[in-house]
């Protein structure tokens, strides 16, 4: 559970950085998703500083998944927005209202409860059904993108946010899935492939999303998508259990970190003017 919080601090400060490297340089094509936008964030320093810290969370948020329920890393990963709120009223220099300190309260609170009852990691491997659904669905994030990058800015910040998270839901479920790391046992399961274009789809989603929209509304559609969809998975295909009577905490305390989390998608509008953010 530690590995699951410590991942969310850096993915929450990633999103702050990505956002302020996205911001500072001129957009590229009018469609929303650019896939040109990833080699042009590049030079900033600010991304890369990003990358590694997504980097660091991708490794602490494996250790997380082999030790504990899928839907103790998702809660735990909901605070990856209220570490977003708190960073970027320094980066971004806005304020947080009493209710959205409140929320952040709420948050640490459902994740507090989700801790006390997660059980154990389910023994389950999943079947190949599973794989391969889950590489038709990565693959389905990319089209999601491709209808989301078009919509207005609030709308598809929501969106792009939304399949950001589809995408890095993927890569946790992948993580169970993923029994060898040996390289022909590897090549030969469809849950691989899902992990690099559902980790690649989310990046370029993310990305696009934190340029011209609103970072916190982008950040909470990417928590709703990295953590339902997940859980469920984890818990009805994946068998991860709750400590014995306790899972009416762990449903409570997953709905409160979530509804938390959604609700500092209120948390204004970050400047939209580049040199506000260099």
């Amino acid at each position: 559970m530690i590995c699951a919080l410590a991942s969310a601090v850096c993915f929450g400060a990633a999103s702050v950085l990505q956002a302020v490297a996205t911001r500072a340089i001129a957009p590229g094509t009018g469609s929303g998703v650019d896939p040109g936008l990833l080699m042009r964030v590049l030079k900033q320093w600010r991304y890369l500083a990003g990358l590694a810290l997504d980097g660091l969370g991708f490794v602490l948020q494996i250790v997380a998944l082999r030790h504990i329920p899928i839907y103790a890393v998702g809660a735990a990963l909901a605070a990856s927005l209220a570490v977003t709120a708190v960073i970027a009223t320094r980066l971004l220099h806005i304020r947080l209202s009493r209710a959205e300190w409140t929320a952040i309260v709420v948050v640490c609170a459902g994740l507090a409860m989700v801790g006390l009852a997660a059980g154990a990691e389910g023994a389950k491997s999943g079947s190949d059904a599973l794989k391969w659904a889950l590489l038709g669905a990565s693959v389905a994030i990319l089209l999601l993108g491709a209808v989301g990058g078009r919509l207005p800015d609030k709308a598809r910040a929501l969106v792009l946010g939304l399949g950001a998270g589809f995408g890095f839901g993927v890569v946790q479920v992948a993580v169970r899935l993923i029994d060898s790391v040996r390289l022909g046992e590897l090549l030969a399961n469809p849950a691989t492939y899902a992990l690099l274009i559902g980790g690649g789809g989310a990046f370029l989603l993310l990305t696009s999303a934190l340029q011209r929209g609103s970072v916190p509304t982008a950040t909470a559609g990417l928590v709703l998508g990295e953590t339902i969809a997940p859980s469920l998975v984890g818990v009805i295909w994946l068998g991860d259990q709750t400590r014995a009577g306790l899972g009416w905490l762990a449903v409570l305390g997953f709905a409160v970190a979530v509804a938390g989390a959604l609700a500092l998608a209120r948390f204004g509008e970050a400047p939209v003017e580049s040199a506000a953010v260099r």
